[in-house]
């Protein structure tokens, strides 16, 4: 298994937003949005939009989707699937377990879809 990182406690990220790894801290060289999505489990993304230079951790989450702020392509936190227009590369998944009330990262590892 690769090696995790601990980005806090269940109560660190309020359930409809994100908290982005930054790459150094993450070892992937890209920024990483972990989300807690409204269906309160939690989801990572590389932080930037396949379309253009955005965060996604700056969009808004509904469901299990998140929509970019700046041309409104969404993408499932799930699968990273691309899911409308602009957009049409999927965005990279990782891993992320709760174990013992702490959020775990694994980066490089794809989340099980």
């Amino acid at each position: 298994m690769s090696e995790s990182v601990n980005i806090g406690t269940v109560e660190d990220i309020d359930e409809g937003e994100a908290k982005v790894i930054s790459a150094g801290d993450n070892g992937t060289g890209e920024d990483i949005a972990v989300f807690h999505a409204e269906d309160g489990n939690f989801y990572a993304l590389n932080d930037n939009c396949t379309h253009e230079t955005a965060s996604l951790a700056d969009g808004w989450i509904e469901g299990t989707e998140v929509e970019c702020p700046v041309h409104s392509a969404k993408f499932c936190l799930k699968s990273g699937t691309a899911l409308c227009m602009p957009a049409t590369i999927a965005a990279r998944t990782h891993k992320v377990e709760v174990q013992d009330g702490r959020v775990l990262l694994f980066p490089n590892v794809s989340a099980a879809v």
